[in-house]
């Protein structure tokens, strides 16, 4: 069995869900994103992330405007949808099924 493989996969699984729930209370770039992600010690690279974005986006649960940045081109900051509002609120019953059941699972 490749474990690494086997937690890499978990991962992203759940990358959606992390992405969203980041959105939850506040827009972010991408860079912002990446780097909540990296801080809860779920390693993302741009080359996940973007497409991830895209289609986030094309499901339309995540809209996107453009800043003005002092540090270079206009940037690129996402916020959750209100059919992202209600996805996300779907994982989260979905996600807290999943932990209980596998909480179970434990027990014998």
């Amino acid at each position: 069995m490749n474990l690494s493989n086997n937690k890499a996969q978990m991962r992203k699984g759940v990358l959606e869900y992390c992405t969203l729930l980041i959105l939850k209370n506040e827009d972010c770039y991408s860079t912002d994103i990446l780097e909540k992600l990296k801080s809860a010690e779920l390693i993302v690279v741009e080359g996940t992330l973007y497409p991830l974005l895209t289609r986030l986006k094309n499901m339309e649960l995540l809209s996107y405007r453009w800043e003005e940045s002092s540090q270079g081109p206009p940037r690129k900051y996402y916020s959750l949808t209100a059919k992202g509002e209600e996805a996300l609120k779907e994982l989260d019953r979905s996600w807290n099924e999943l932990v209980e059941s596998i909480n179970t699972l434990k027990k014998y």
